[in-house]
């Protein structure tokens, strides 16, 4: 049986609509899948919704401490302490390295340098920037001190 030129592009067409036709059905099916189905139920909790806390020193006096690194990643301490200063307390607790400047480049192991990273290490009490550095602020039980990498 001889084939003409109409029926071989005929067929050729055919070919490739069934392949679309094929594509579009399984995407389709793919996407119904992946669909959840709605519900009013509460979502269920999941540990990552649980804040962590790590509980570190002993002493009279309790704060938190927060740490947010440059992705906005944040990591709370709970510290205990008989310290006079923030900064005697956090660094007897590994927490912060203080410089012989009085600044603070390291937080929770995380350096941050000015020159390189045009960034530094913002101290804050109560959620308000400090008025005073880690080194002179003193320990008031209850209260919040963080550290924020802030860009320059």
């Amino acid at each position: 049986m001889k084939m003409t030129k109409f029926t071989k592009i005929l067929s050729v067409l055919l070919c490739l609509a069934l392949v679309v036709a094929i594509a579009v059905f399984a995407t389709g099916c793919a996407n119904k899948k992946t669909e959840e189905p709605a519900t009013t139920a509460a979502p269920a909790t999941t540990e990552a919704a649980v804040e962590e806390v790590t509980k570190l020193g002993q002493g009279e006096k309790e704060f938190t401490f927060i740490a947010t690194d440059k992705d906005g990643k944040e990591t709370k301490f709970s510290v205990s302490t008989d310290a006079a200063t923030v900064g005697e307390a956090l660094s007897q607790n590994g927490l912060i390295v203080i410089e012989e400047n009085g600044f603070v480049n390291t937080v929770t192991g995380i350096t941050l340098n000015w020159d390189t990273d045009k960034m530094y290490w913002a101290f804050y009490v109560d959620g308000a920037y400090a008025e005073k550095g880690v080194t002179e602020t003193e320990v008031k039980a209850g209260s919040t001190y963080s550290f924020v990498a802030t860009a320059g």
